[in-house]
C-alpha cells in the first residue's frame, strides 16, 4: 500500500518542519516496508488564482490518486487514538487498497465537496493546528502506525 500526502501550501526545504517530515516519512518507509507500505509521494499545491478552498479543492482533487482512500484532515473529523489509526491503515492494506492519500488544506480548511466525498476525515483533537505542524504530526503517525503494527517499542500504550 502507498501512502500519499496532498496538502496546499508548499514547505520551505530548509525549515524544522521540513526536515521533521522527512524524518518521519523515512522512517515510516523503513518499517514500513516489512508491512507493505511505503511513501508513494508528496504533492504540494497551491491555487494562485484565489479561488479559496473550491480552487485547492480541484487542485488537490487531480493529485489524489485513482481508485485510493481519500483521508482528510479537518476539524470536523474523526478523533482517533494511534491504535485506531494504525488498525484503519492495516485494514485498507489487507483490503487490497493500493493508495491511501492523507489531504491537508489551506487556511480555510478543505472544501465540502471534497470533504464529502473522502472515505474519512479526521482530525488531531479539538484544537486547531497549523497547517506546517499538521503535516509534521501526520507524518509522525504514520511513523508511529507503522510500528504499533509492526510490534516495535516506539509506540507504548
Amino acid at each position: 500500500m502507498r501512502v500519499h500526502l496532498c496538502a496546499v501550501g508548499r514547505l520551505a526545504s530548509r525549515s524544522h518542519e521540513r526536515a521533521l517530515v522527512n524524518d518521519y516519512l523515512a522512517r515510516f518507509g523503513q518499517v514500513g516496508r516489512g508491512l507493505g507500505w511505503r511513501f508513494g509521494g508528496e504533492t504540494e499545491v497551491e491555487d494562485k488564482k484565489g479561488g479559496g478552498p473550491a480552487g485547492e479543492a480541484g487542485l488537490l482533487q487531480a493529485a489524489l490518486p485513482p481508485g485510493g482512500v481519500t483521508v482528510c484532515l479537518d476539524e470536523r473529523g474523526a478523533d482517533l487514538s494511534s491504535p485506531e489509526f494504525a488498525a484503519r491503515l492495516s485494514r485498507w492494506a489487507d483490503q487490497g487498497r493500493g493508495d491511501v492519500a492523507f489531504v491537508i488544506g489551506g487556511a480555510d480548511g478543505i472544501d465540502p465537496s471534497l470533504r464529502n466525498a473522502a472515505d474519512l476525515s479526521i482530525c488531531f483533537g479539538k484544537m486547531v493546528w497549523p497547517h506546517k505542524l499538521v503535516r509534521v504530526m501526520l507524518a509522525e503517525q504514520l511513523y508511529r502506525a507503522a510500528t504499533i503494527q509492526a510490534g516495535l517499542p516506539y509506540h507504548r500504550l
